[in-house]
């Protein structure tokens, strides 16, 4: 039986670029992660201004890497990286050393979750909105009844702006953050 197999790769990659780069990343683990034999893979940067991203990519053994390695997938999720990464030789480790190797730092690329439909958005505003903008109103009703209406709205609105964004709609979307980021069952 043969042994595991790690392959140390290093991408070097226009910081201009890197957003693009962590997609593609991801494409290609996804591809990656339908063949038999893959045991995992991650990305590794020595810092996150650095252009070089290390990845590790782990097969059951050589006969499933090379499965993927040969296959019509890899070579399109290659050739698609022209223009955005500079290729560079591969790394290939036997055993478990190719896991273990202490990295200065890593960053993890996760995909940004969706937003959250724009109905539970709009939901989330006004639960903060109409209670501070009739607290507001209230408060403000002795000082500003004999004002223009543009401009007690205009103090209102100078007034809750601050208040929604820094205090009231953090607290909010943490309090629901697991209704706003439920998936349709």
């Amino acid at each position: 039986m043969s042994e595991p197999i790690t392959v140390s790769i290093t991408r070097i990659v226009d910081p201009a670029q890197a957003r693009q780069f962590a997609a593609w990343a991801r494409s290609g683990e996804d591809l990656m992660s339908t063949y038999p034999g893959y045991l995992g893979s991650g990305w590794i940067r020595p810092d996150p201004a650095s252009p070089e991203w290390h990845m590790l990519f782990r097969f059951a053994d050589a006969a499933s890497l090379a499965t993927w390695q040969e296959s019509d997938e890899r070579r399109w999720w290659m050739a698609s990286a022209l223009g955005i990464v500079e290729h560079t030789p591969e790394e290939r480790l036997t055993g478990i050393e190719g896991w273990f190797d202490h990295p200065s730092s890593v960053e993890v690329i996760a995909s940004t979750p969706p937003a959250p439909p724009r109905w539970k958005q709009m939901i989330s505003i006004f639960v903060v909105f109409f209670p501070l903008s009739l607290f507001a109103n209230w408060a403000l009703s002795p000082l500003t009844s004999t004002w223009p209406l543009v401009f007690r709205v205009l103090l209102t609105v100078v007034l809750i702006t601050p208040v929604m964004t820094y205090l009231a709609m953090p607290f909010v979307t943490r309090a629901l953050r697991p209704w706003l980021m439920k998936k349709k069952a």
